[in-house]
């Protein structure tokens, strides 16, 4: 039993981060503190001002620990990675994961290619991003390609100078072959800084750059050069025309507003790149109402730029950062830019204007896209509710995990267990059993083999964290009554009570509804609880079916194939690539089957003579 009392008395006085469980292990809360001691004995004092989601988190704390930092700043790297690993009930969570692509140009290569990547390392080359429309990324990486005859190949040069002929985008003018030493270093570096030109958005500049060369060289009647000029200008418009972007005033920097509804915000960010606004991008989050906006802009921002690439030079915030942790998440930000980074709240001027559009653009999308949270919410938590209601329960059975059965007349029998999570399928907790000691078509016992090896898996992993360390709130079997007495015998067996509902059929094999406590619950067959339990009993059968297809495919090619005299594992798998099912390799002539990598005249006909023995 966790004494709190003692375990507080514990407590260090130096930064750290502190992580909260529930009596079923789970992390519900992490938190950073500069004093570990003061922060975490606050949650446990007696305080009228507590906020009633605060004191409902901590009447769900069933023990706590803690990490000690050198820090603060790496206690907040460290509470950033534990949230997004673990992803507790109680934190504000930033919901999309996403990585953003980049324009990357290899400076540091004698003779620079231009591509996109998601990757962005402090190296000597040049990133420009990030690009939130990963289309128009690829397509002005196209095109800067068409525009200036920038090699595309990986070749390392000067290493591998002279060692192949050009490849064909030489010959289309798309390359000028440094390759084979058909350009020097110089000449292919003033291209290099043309397109760089561009990407920086320099089209005035660029453009008349190119305007003089193009006259230059009809002056000198090199019409062919001055055309390939003429087009490179027309290109670089066609950019300008395409970005659409406009002149802010305001420097590199992401300009961050949000706005919120009930536990759910919507937080807009602009991103400017030398004056201009490059993109924009927004993110949902989840936000309980006992968090104050400046706690929900300090949440974003920590989780947000601990994860990304890349950092500019300034944050223009529509609210402040909580004040005991903006020096940290200074320190963190300067530190990962490798230079000064400037936070403003600004309350006029262009900045101010740029906030207050980020922000009006946050409430129009969030209004856009509430009507479809709001029916995802009713699809998942709300036909939980139902289920809760129905059968009588305390609690949401948040964790739902389902069994089913199959076999062929008890061959190969398997079963399938799936996940729900609030709702959703959690496809990495889905797992898959081989039934090893039963024969035969008996889905009572496979269903008690089953079960048993589950929950004897948690009792070994629980204290390991391994993929079973979970138990369910709720286990759903596909069949009725036997089915679930088959479950609860294998809870009595090994000392863990899960409630156990059946998921029953009619006569045409469609959901009917629940069976619980020897008791048929009938749902609303348009209600949001009905059809929850309709896909999960769809995907726990095609989970366990699409298992023992496989199963059955295995065993049928071994059951042919690995009985014929000369025909091991690696020809038999190369007889499968060649042909693609065994009718095709039954149906096959000598030299046809000698085709397949690794065949022999002599296995070539052991194989025709094992199909065609009878005829």
């Amino acid at each position: 039993m966790f004494d709190f009392s003692e375990e507080l008395k514990k407590l260090p006085d130096k930064p750290g981060v502190y992580i909260m469980h529930d009596d079923t292990d789970e992390i519900i809360y992490v938190g950073k503190a500069v004093n570990l001691k003061n922060r975490v004995r606050q949650y446990f004092q007696n305080s009228k001002n507590k906020h009633p989601k605060v004191a409902a988190m901590v009447s769900h704390i069933a023990y706590f620990e803690y990490i000690v930092t050198d820090s603060e700043m790496e206690a907040l790297l460290l509470e950033c990675n534990l949230i997004k690993e673990h992803r507790p009930k109680y934190n504000v969570m930033l919901k999309d994961d996403k990585t953003y692509p980049y324009i990357k140009v290899t400076t540091n290569e004698p003779f620079p290619r231009i591509f996109i990547t998601r990757n962005y390392v402090k190296d000597k080359n040049r990133y420009f991003g990030p690009i939130t429309d990963a289309t128009a990324a690829k397509e002005t990486v196209d095109l800067i390609n068409k525009l200036f005859p920038i090699r595309k190949c990986r070749k390392s040069l000067p290493r591998d100078t002279g060692k192949e002929r050009p490849c064909l985008n030489y010959h289309i003018g798309q390359c000028l072959a440094p390759c084979d030493n058909l350009v020097t270093q110089e000449e292919y570096g003033r291209i290099v800084d043309e397109a760089v030109a561009v990407l920086e958005g320099k089209y005035d500049y660029i453009i008349n750059y190119l305007e003089c060369l193009m006259y230059a060289a009809s002056e000198e009647m090199d019409f062919e050069k001055a055309a390939v000029y003429r087009d490179r200008i027309a290109g670089i418009k066609k950019i300008m025309e395409k970005q659409k972007i406009s002149n802010t005033g305001v420097g590199d920097s992401d300009v961050i507003a949000f706005s919120r509804a009930m536990d759910e915000a919507l937080v807009q960010v602009f991103f400017v790149r030398g004056s201009k606004l490059s993109g924009r991008e927004h993110f949902l989050i989840n936000a309980p109402d006992y968090i104050d906006r400046s706690g929900i802009m300090t949440q974003f921002v920590k989780q947000f730029y601990s994860g990304t690439a890349y950092i500019p030079r300034e944050l223009i915030l529509e609210e402040e950062l909580l004040p005991e942790e903006e020096p940290a998440i200074i320190e963190l930000l300067e530190s990962m830019r490798g230079s000064k980074v400037t936070i403003t709240v600004p309350k006029k001027g262009e900045k101010h204007k740029m906030v207050e559009l980020a922000a009006r653009n946050a409430a129009i999308t969030f209004e856009r896209i509430g009507e479809r949270i709001k029916k995802e919410q009713n699809r998942t938590i709300g036909a939980l509710e139902e289920i809760k209601d129905a059968l009588g329960l305390d609690k949401i059975p948040a964790r739902i995990e389902s069994y089913d059965i199959s076999n062929t007349q008890g061959f190969e029998s398997v079963a399938s267990m799936i996940v729900f999570e609030n709702g959703k399928a959690k496809n990495s907790d889905y797992r898959k059993f081989k039934i090893k000691t039963v024969v035969g078509a008996n889905d009572f016992a496979s269903m008690q083999e089953v079960i048993t090896r589950r929950l004897s898996h948690y009792i070994k992993e629980k204290d390991e964290a391994g993929s079973f360390a979970r138990l369910p709130d709720m286990i759903f079997v596909d069949g009725g009554k036997t089915q679930i007495t088959a479950a609860l015998n294998a809870m009595d067996e090994v000392g863990i009570h899960i409630p156990v509902c059946g998921m029953v059929k009619d006569d045409r094999h469609r959901t009917r509804g629940l069976l619980y406590n020897d008791e048929e619950i009938e749902l609303k067959t348009n209600s949001e609880g009905f059809k929850l339990v309709t896909r999960i009993q769809d995907e726990v059968h095609r989970f366990a079916i699409e298992y023992h297809k496989k199963l059955r495919s295995d065993k049928q090619v071994h059951s042919v194939l690995d009985d014929i005299e000369g025909i091991g594992p690696k020809r038999r798998k190369a007889l499968m690539r060649q042909f693609g099912d065994i009718k095709s390799i039954k149906n096959a002539e000598v030299e046809d089957l000698l085709e397949a990598e690794g065949m022999t005249i002599k296995s070539a006909e052991s194989v025709y003579a094992f199909f065609h023995r009878e005829e």
